[in-house]
């Protein structure tokens, strides 16, 4: 039940147009610097993401100083939540969302 609302948070998000999805332009958008507030910039993994994936979303965003939680869901439902097909990662461009996912994931 909570993973079903926390997967609804983060569709609420993209649709709003406050993600990325997808780790590519994750990457793209926090090497060019662009909006990297720490406050309003949460990075969300899949649980499945493949070993090599895992190890360059934690490097980069340990690198950066960047918020990142792995999930309970898989790249498939997290696709599935985005609209999209599998995706290893999005992130919450909003204070209000950043907060809000993280209340959800600590209650």
């Amino acid at each position: 039940m909570v993973q079903n609302k926390l997967l609804s948070m983060i569709g609420l998000a993209k649709r709003a147009g406050r993600a990325i999805v997808g780790w590519p332009m994750i990457s793209e958008h926090i090497s060019k610097g662009k909006n990297i507030s720490h406050d309003e910039f949460l990075l969300i993994e899949a649980s499945d993401t493949s070993d090599g994936t895992h190890k360059k979303i934690s490097n980069k965003c340990e690198f950066y100083n960047i918020k990142t939680i792995r999930i309970d869901s898989t790249c498939s439902e997290l696709g599935a939540a985005l609209g999209k097909s599998a995706t290893a990662a999005v992130a919450i461009l909003s204070k209000d969302m950043c907060c809000a996912v993280l209340d959800k994931i600590n209650n």
